[in-house]
C-alpha cells in the first residue's frame, strides 16, 4: 500500500509538472480566434501576391536593381494598406548603402620586369590601394593557422611579403565544420589573408594553380560589392605557378611538397615591386519594415523576416526566385494581414510585431546584418525573429511522396531559448498538424543552413529564431524557381503555423527567455 501511495505521488507530481509546461506553451487565445484569424492567409491570396513579387516586371530582384525597387514599392504599399506604421529612416524603407569597388590599375615587377595585370598575376579589388618594395619573399605553405597546424610557426614575417600555395592541404578536412565545402571557407583567401594579417605580413602572394584573368576581383573582372566599404588586409596578389617559379627556382609540386612535409619559413631573394589604385562607388538600396504596435507588452519586439530579393538575370534569363525566396516574402505579406485583421476585431497583439522584408540575402545576408546593427528596436527588447527562407515548395527528400507531403523543416528554434520548440509544436499540433522535421538543425549537418539565412544576423546578437525551410530542389537558383511550381496549399500551412506561432510568442504572459547557447 505504501508503495503504490508513493507511485501515485509521483506520478501526481509529474503530472504536475507536464501540466505546468503545458499551461506555459498552450496558446494564449481561444483556438477559434486563432483559426479564425489564420484562414485568411489563403492559398489564393498567397498566389496573388506570388505572381506579382516573382513575376518578370521584378526582373529577379536581384540586389541593388530596378526591380528589387518596384518590389519595395509593392511591399511598402502593402504595409501601408494594412495600417501598418512606418517606423525606418525612409517611412516604411530602411535605406543602406552597398559599395562597389573596382581595380583602377595594377603593377607587378620581378627583377626589374614588369608582368601583365590578368595574364601572370591578379590583385582584388577587396585590396588597400598601395604600393610596395620588398627585397625577399617567405614561404609559409598552405598559409594556415588553427589547432591542426601553423604554416607561421616560429617564423617571422612582420612586414613581409609571403608566399603561399592556394586551397587546402590534404587533412584539412579532418574536423572541419561541414567536410570537404567547410575545408574549403576555411581555407579561402579571405580567411588566409586574414590569418597573414595576425602575423603582421605586408603582402600575400598567392599561387594558383589554375589561373584565370576572370577571377574575382581580378584583372578584366566584374567588381567587387559590399555591404561595407572596408579593405581586408594585408594586400594580396595571386599568380601563375610560373611566377612563383621565377621567384623560388622551384615548381609548384616542389613547394606543395615541402608545405605538405610542413617545412615553412624559407626565405627566398626577390627585387620585388607591387601597386594597385582602386576605386569605390556607392549605391543604395533598402529593407521594408512594416510595424504593428502592442498592447500592455508593445516595448518588446517580435520580428518576422523574409528576404525580398533573388539573383536578377543574366543577359535576358529572369532568374525568377519565386520559392527564393518569394515565397516568404508573400508569406510574411499574408501574415502582417491576417494580424491587421485580427487587431481590427479587437485582438492586437500584446508585444509589438515588426514584419520585415530584407534585400541583400543573396549576395550575402547584407540586409539583415544592417538591420541587426542598426536596429530600428533595441535587440534587447526584441523578443524572437521568425524567419521565413522557402516555403512554397516540396524538397528533395520528399518528392518520392510529393502528392502526400505535409511538412517543414524547422531550424534553430532550441539554440538559444528553451520554450520556442515548445510553442511551435504546441501551435503545431493545436493548428496546422504538419511534419516539423528537424533534420537541418543537427549542428553536424554538412548542409549548415542555420548559418545560411537571415535569422542568423538575428542569432549571432543573442535573439532567438526560428527558421522555416522547406528545403532545396532541382529549380534551386535557377530561371526555372517560377510561381506556376509552388505547392500553395502547403505553403499556406506553412505560413499559419508562423502565424499561430507569432500569435503565441506576442501574447504570452512571459517573454521567451535567453536560456540556451547551442550555436
Amino acid at each position: 500500500m505504501k508503495k503504490a501511495i508513493l507511485i501515485l505521488m509521483a506520478a501526481g507530481v509529474a503530472f504536475s509538472a507536464m501540466a505546468q509546461k503545458a499551461e506555459k506553451a498552450a496558446p494564449s487565445k481561444a483556438n477559434k480566434e486563432i483559426q479564425k484569424f489564420a484562414a485568411t492567409i489563403t492559398a489564393d491570396d498567397l498566389k496573388k501576391h506570388l505572381y506579382i513579387i516573382a513575376g518578370p516586371d521584378m526582373e529577379g530582384r536581384n540586389t541593388p536593381s530596378a526591380g528589387l525597387e518596384k518590389a519595395a514599392v509593392y511591399i511598402e504599399n502593402h504595409f501601408k494598406s494594412l495600417g501598418l506604421t512606418a517606423v525606418a529612416e525612409n517611412g516604411y524603407q530602411q535605406p543602406y548603402s552597398l559599395y562597389t569597388d573596382s581595380v583602377a590599375s595594377s603593377t607587378l615587377s620581378l627583377k626589374g620586369k614588369a608582368l601583365e595585370a590578368g595574364k601572370d598575376f591578379m590583385m582584388p579589388s577587396g585590396n588597400y590601394g598601395f604600393s610596395i618594395n620588398s627585397g625577399e619573399v617567405v614561404f609559409v605553405g598552405y598559409g594556415l593557422s588553427d589547432s591542426t597546424r601553423n604554416d607561421y610557426k616560429d617564423i617571422d614575417v612582420r612586414g613581409k611579403v609571403v608566399l603561399m600555395l592556394s586551397g587546402m592541404p590534404p587533412s584539412a578536412t579532418q574536423g572541419a565544420p561541414g567536410g570537404t565545402g567547410g575545408a574549403r571557407r576555411m581555407t579561402g583567401f579571405v580567411n588566409k589573408q586574414a590569418i597573414a594579417a595576425q602575423f603582421g605580413a605586408l603582402a600575400v602572394l598567392q599561387i594558383q594553380a589554375n589561373f584565370s584573368p576572370m577571377m574575382r576581383g581580378g584583372a578584366g573582372s566584374r567588381p567587387y560589392m559590399d555591404l561595407y566599404r572596408k579593405s581586408t588586409p594585408p594586400n594580396l596578389c595571386m599568380i601563375k605557378p610560373e611566377i612563383a617559379e621565377a621567384i623560388t627556382g622551384m615548381t609548384n609540386d616542389d613547394l606543395t611538397k615541402m608545405a605538405n612535409e610542413g617545412k615553412t619559413g624559407k626565405a627566398f631573394p626577390a627585387k620585388l615591386s607591387m601597386a594597385m589604385d582602386k576605386r569605390v562607388n556607392q549605391m543604395a538600396t533598402a529593407n521594408v519594415l512594416g510595424y504593428m504596435e502592442g498592447t500592455d507588452l508593445k516595448d518588446e519586439v517580435l520580428v518576422i523576416t523574409a528576404h525580398y530579393d533573388h539573383v536578377g538575370k543574366t543577359g535576358e534569363t529572369i532568374f525568377y526566385g519565386a520559392d527564393d525566396d518569394g515565397s516568404g516574402t508573400v508569406g510574411v505579406l499574408e501574415i502582417a494581414q491576417a494580424f491587421a485583421e485580427a487587431k481590427k476585431a479587437g485582438f492586437g497583439p500584446r508585444r509589438s510585431i515588426v514584419f520585415m522584408t530584407v534585400s541583400g540575402e543573396e549576395k550575402g545576408l547584407w540586409g539583415s546584418a544592417y538591420y541587426a546593427n542598426n536596429p530600428v528596436f533595441s535587440l534587447e527588447n526584441t523578443v524572437a525573429d521568425l524567419n521565413i527562407d522557402m516555403i512554397g515548395r516540396i524538397g528533395s527528400e520528399y518528392q518520392t511522396d510529393k502528392d502526400s507531403a505535409n511538412y517543414v523543416y524547422i531550424i534553430g528554434d532550441d539554440k538559444l531559448s528553451s520554450a520556442l520548440r515548445p510553442i511551435s509544436e504546441t501551435a503545431n499540433n493545436t493548428y496546422t498538424k504538419i511534419k516539423l522535421d528537424y533534420k537541418y538543425n543537427d549542428p553536424k549537418d554538412p548542409n549548415r543552413f542555420y548559418y545560411r539565412s537571415d535569422h542568423y544576423n538575428f542569432a549571432e546578437k543573442g535573439v532567438p529564431i526560428i527558421f522555416y525551410f522547406n528545403g532545396t530542389h532541382a529549380d534551386y537558383h535557377r530561371a526555372t524557381d517560377t510561381p506556376d511550381k509552388i505547392h500553395y496549399p502547403l505553403m499556406a500551412k506553412r505560413a499559419q503555423l508562423v502565424f499561430a506561432t507569432a500569435w503565441e510568442i506576442a501574447n504570452r504572459n512571459e517573454r521567451i527567455p535567453r536560456d540556451q547557447n547551442n550555436p
